[in-house]
């Protein structure tokens, strides 16, 4: 039997020594919890919709059982049948031109089996429909300038009138680029997600011999030539606003003077909130995060901000209030809650949080369709009470380096900013809205991974302002951008006004077709 050996040490370290124990064990809890977070993030299902809304088939009974509900009376119905609806999500235009393949027999072959007479059509009918997809054809056009002269005046007069034909104003002057061409790249890359090297490589599949180094300069003096004007005065309409969201993501430039081509830069964005009639989307490029880059950008704005928790956006200047985000809050609620065992998740601090969270987005849900005064009444009176006891339980936490620690710790620290949609009945209880304007960008950069030049950077954010503001207002981004190429260069004494995503100068063939109601097909079970 082995012996124990006892050692006196003093009073102090020991101290000392069960202290550090504690420490070293919070800090493998800290990382053991920081791992299974990461695998969770990286391998797990990455939707926040909470476990008790769905419906369990296992535990259904003992979860929705109410034992002091009474049952409802029974009462006997006439004997139907019950159809099954299905939508049929596939539909294709009307407005698409049809081609029809006639299969008829052989003239020689129209003779009578029987009595060798000539046949004739008794009827046709259409067995199938097929949707025919052409790939994307180029063609070169020439333009051909007629020039005028009088033969009279050369006869008889000393000055011989010569006239032209009128001709447009080309997109790029010395260039083959066509409005076309351009449109067509900038929707590859910045709809798509197609990069420009990825699209050299289509073309000469095609036998065109068309450089990446060609297609980026028609980018990026088309953005600064035609597109900076629009978005310069798309930015002074998104200031006059009451009420913006703003959100910033990394962006990798190679070429950035004084920096390494490894560090981070950032496209910032800025868009109007749902009370706008005409939507706008505008993206910044930064080559950093210092909060002096949106206090710059927002020069001149006075009114409500929806932002995340970043620090940066607390220092604007006074006329600027910032309202919080409720779904960061709960989205890191939901991560704790992912942490515990399933069996011990009833009743716990992350499944609280998440719970409170959750009753106050199914009410304003219930009520987006409200107007504002009356959205701000509903507000006041029934989610402050919950708010109020959300507060409540707050203070009773103990913030902790866990990950619900930090959940509560977060939205403790931001509660001032996120109680703040109670003052205006058009503030939105998240800033998930600016989020997914800012996805398309984010899909995007796994694609085409970084930019080369911070001109590059900043063209890039020009586009994607110009498409996604097209996409707010239900415009096809490739004809508005070919009608912006087109029209610009010869838009002569005409306000650019005229040519923004609600001007007058827009065609209809540019603005995208409704979908029409769903069809249903019924059939008999």
């Amino acid at each position: 039997m082995k012996q124990t050996e006892t050692v006196t040490i003093p009073a102090e370290e020991y101290e000392a020594l069960k202290s550090q124990n504690e420490q070293l064990h919070q800090q493998v809890d800290y990382l053991l919890m920081q791992l299974r977070l990461a695998r969770r993030r990286q391998f797990g299902a990455s939707s926040e919709k909470s476990e008790y809304d769905q419906i369990n088939l296992f535990d259904e009974a003992e979860t929705y059982a109410m034992p002091l509900v009474a049952e409802p009376e029974l009462c006997e119905v006439e004997k139907h049948y019950r159809h099954r609806r299905r939508e049929l999500h596939d539909r294709l235009p009307e407005d698409l031109p049809v081609e029809i393949v006639e299969h008829v027999l052989p003239e020689e072959e129209q003779v009578c089996p029987v009595c060798e007479e000539p046949l004739h059509v008794m009827g046709r009918e259409t067995v199938r429909r097929e949707l025919k997809l052409i790939p994307a054809k180029a063609v070169i056009v020439e333009h051909v300038r007629y020039t005028y002269a009088c033969r009279n005046c050369e006869k008889t007069g000393i000055n011989v009138p010569i006239i032209k034909a009128p001709m447009s104003e080309p997109v790029m002057k010395g260039s083959f680029a066509s409005p076309e061409a351009v449109a067509h790249l900038m929707t590859q890359k910045f709809v798509l997600g197609v990069p420009l090297y990825r699209q050299e490589q289509d073309f000469a599949r095609q036998g065109i011999l068309l450089s990446r180094q060609t297609m980026s300069n028609w980018l990026i003096r088309c953005s600064k030539t035609w597109l900076e004007p629009i978005y310069e005065l798309l930015k002074q309409r998104l200031l006059t606003r009451d009420v913006l969201h703003a959100d910033e993501t990394t962006v990798q430039v190679l070429r950035e003077p004084g920096k390494a081509a490894q560090s981070k830069s950032y496209m910032w964005l800025y868009r109007t909130s749902g009370d706008a009639e005409h939507p706008i989307v505008l993206f910044e490029y930064q080559p950093d995060r210092k909060k002096q880059r949106p206090k710059d950008f927002l020069n001149g704005f006075k009114g409500y901000l929806h932002t995340d928790g970043y620090a940066g956006y607390h220092s604007l200047p006074e006329g600027i209030t910032v309202v919080g985000c409720l779904a960061h809050a709960r989205r890191k609620f939901d991560e704790a809650l992912k942490l515990v065992p399933p069996g011990k998740r009833g009743n716990s601090g992350p499944l609280i949080g998440k719970q409170f969270c959750d009753r106050l987005f199914a009410m304003e849900k219930e009520w987006a369709e409200l107007p504002p005064e009356e959205r701000l009444g509903k507000r006041r009176k029934l989610e402050k009470p919950v708010l109020d006891e959300f507060s409540a339980w707050l203070k009773h936490q103990h913030p902790t380096k866990s990950a619900f620690g930090q959940a509560v710790s977060y939205t403790q620290g931001q509660w001032v900013y996120l109680v703040r949609y109670l003052l205006d009945g058009r503030l939105e209880i998240s800033n998930n809205r600016a989020e997914r304007s800012i996805k398309p960008f984010v899909i995007s950069r796994k694609n085409f991974l970084f930019a080369n030049t911070p001109g590059g950077a900043k063209s890039s954010a020009v586009i994607f302002s110009l498409i996604e503001t097209a996409k707010e207002n239900g415009l096809n981004s490739y004809e508005y951008l070919r009608f912006l190429f087109q029209a610009l260069p010869n838009r002569g004494e005409c306000s650019l006004e005229a040519f923004l995503p609600d001007g007058g100068k827009v065609p209809r063939n540019c603005f995208c077709p409704k979908p029409k109601p769903a069809t249903y097909a019924w059939e008999e079970d």
